[in-house]
């Protein structure tokens, strides 16, 4: 299931990694570009709360094999078919809503077949093999773009998703009870389970997660998509007299590698001083260091690395954290249904981040400057909020937590 988790997102970081040549292409606004990136996110949040629902009824696995191959059509689409920004946000959406059957289920076949151990400890492996996943998608969508150009990036990275999910059905063995498709009866109440969602909106501690997740994924996959434009830009703009040792995909790919053993650590550490309280602390560095690293696009290429080194880890320190978090705070019986909840708070947040970054970049740039810091500070102040409404409303009375 780690390997599979990289195999699904094999094409997630290739519209990141592109963004610039497209934009200049299709002659694009930074909100088009930002909207794009979103537009990933627009089609996870419309599919997720049905995957994730269903994986309580059906086997699971089944959901995976067919997010596979969404995602691997979405992909194709966006490398084949595309043409513009009115067609492009289709085939991304696509693309997410593959990636959303995808993600969670594979946490869920994980989380219903470990019965020893710390659970906690396979879900942070899991969720920090997201991030060796999309160092991957940025290294050889870097190498792609370069060598056959953007199309056939999107068009090489079809084949993970569909194999990630041949991997999963092939890999893992269906569990007692569970029903395919042809067995069972959909509704609208499969995909807006709203029974299911009050009970776990009723557990404080699992909104605190979610909430939590939100103002993280916003901040993770605004940062994640403007992360090449934005060395790109201060090598050509801001410094041009500076040039980084080595490409921007190739820093995305390290940044987003380092965010790996940050992801586990943090979980460990959320263990030892209590989830809450780490937290806290990682929002409020995170926010430090994004607009840190915002405001230092004319200084040295050294410092600029270092700043976005710190901002990775600080981003993925809380990461495993918030869904163990979840997972472990809600009844087994509608865990599915917590995950899906979850999921849609959390991609949500990634559905906006993107937007508001490239929205923020325009208006500061039509007011005459480069409006960087200002873009960053957009994403995670979020997080800032976050902390300020559950010390003092949400958790105020499981502060030891």
């Amino acid at each position: 299931m780690l390997l599979t988790q990289v195999l699904s997102i094999f094409g997630f970081a290739c519209y990141a990694a592109s963004l610039t040549v497209i934009q200049a292409e299709w002659q694009l606004s930074n909100f088009q570009s930002g909207f794009l990136a979103s537009s990933f996110f627009i089609g996870y949040v419309l599919v997720v709360p049905i995957a994730t629902t269903l994986s309580d009824r059906i086997d699971t696995r089944q959901i995976y094999l067919t997010g596979g191959l969404l995602a691997s059509l979405g992909l194709f689409g966006m490398g084949y078919l595309a043409t513009d920004f009115n067609n492009a946000w289709l085939f991304l959406m696509l693309h997410g809503a593959g990636v959303s059957a995808t993600y969670m289920p594979g946490l869920k076949i994980i989380s219903d077949r470990v019965t020893m151990g710390e659970i906690t400890r396979h879900i942070s492996f899991y969720t920090a093999f997201f991030g060796i996943g999309t160092a991957l998608s940025y290294f050889v969508s870097g190498i792609f773009i370069e060598q056959y150009g953007w199309r056939e990036a999107f068009l090489i990275t079809t084949c993970g998703p569909a194999l990630a999910g041949i991997l999963t059905w092939l890999g893992t063995n269906s569990q007692p009870g569970e029903k395919s498709f042809s067995q069972i009866r959909f509704d609208l109440k499969d995909a807006f389970p709203i029974t299911r969602w009050k009970k776990v909106l009723q557990t404080k501690e699992a909104l605190g997660y979610m909430l939590g997740y939100a103002a993280h994924s916003l901040e993770l996959f605004a940062s994640r998509a403007w992360l090449v434009a934005f060395f790109i830009y201060s090598v050509n703009i801001a410094a041009p007299g500076q040039s980084f040792p080595l490409t921007a995909t190739v820093i995305a790919t390290i940044i987003n590698l380092v965010g790996v053993p940050a992801s586990i650590i943090g979980n460990e550490m959320a263990l030892r001083i209590g989830r809450h309280r780490w937290v806290y602390w990682v929002m409020i560095g995170s926010a430090i260091s994004g607009i840190c690293l915002g405001a230092s696009l004319h200084l040295h290429w050294g410092i600029i690395l270092t700043l976005a080194l710190v901002h990775s880890i600080f981003i993925m320190s809380d990461s495993a954290t918030l869904t163990a978090g979840l997972v472990i705070s809600v009844p087994k019986e509608i865990k599915g249904a917590a995950m899906g909840l979850h999921s849609l708070l959390g991609f949500g947040g990634g559905l906006l981040g993107p937007a508001i970054f490239g929205a923020t970049l325009d208006f500061c740039r039509a007011l005459g400057n480069d409006g960087w810091m200002a873009a960053y500070a957009s994403i995670v102040v979020w997080g800032l909020i976050f902390v300020f409404y559950t010390q003092y409303s949400l958790w105020k009375d499981q502060r030891k937590s």
